[in-house]
């Protein structure tokens, strides 16, 4: 394992979050989009992570192979996925220029399938991992500071 892996790992998790809170920000702008160059409201975006996977660094010599994956190194972006499974919410609204008119939901406009709660929460783990990361980054470099003094006494 070398001497900056732990600010690495850290550092991927920053960079993940980040991008987190670009997509809750972006959901929370669109909120009340009702008309997209697709067509039809705006689909809510999820962030989907996954772990870095490359040749471990390390790997005990007291486990079976199945049982350790050897040492972590990080977190990546799989993808960026709208949400479809969420329905939409209907407003009724039939002054709206999106507003359905014919059939049995005339007058409603389908309106985006963020929540906005939901969202100010996600947005909320996503700081706090953001915190997180960056506290291991800052002890990361204290302990490295550390051992340079100690060294050079």
């Amino acid at each position: 394992m070398g001497l900056f892996t732990s600010i690495n790992i850290a550092s991927s998790g920053m960079s993940a979050q980040r991008t987190r809170t670009d997509v809750i920000a972006d959901n929370l702008a669109n909120a009340s989009t009702t008309r997209t160059a697709e067509g039809g409201p705006y689909r809510r975006s999820r962030v989907i992570m996954r772990p870095r996977v490359d040749s471990p660094y390390w790997r005990s010599p007291f486990l079976p192979e199945g049982l350790d994956n050897g040492v972590g190194q990080g977190v990546r972006i799989a993808e960026i996925q709208k949400d479809y499974a969420t329905e939409n919410r209907l407003v009724y609204d039939p002054t709206h220029p999106d507003a359905i008119q014919s059939g049995p939901r005339e007058g409603y406009v389908e309106m985006p399938n963020v929540d906005i709660v939901s969202e100010m929460l996600d947005m909320i783990a996503a700081s706090r991992a953001y915190e997180a990361n960056a506290s291991i980054v800052e002890g990361a470099k204290s302990m490295f500071q550390r051992a340079l003094e100690i060294g050079s006494r």
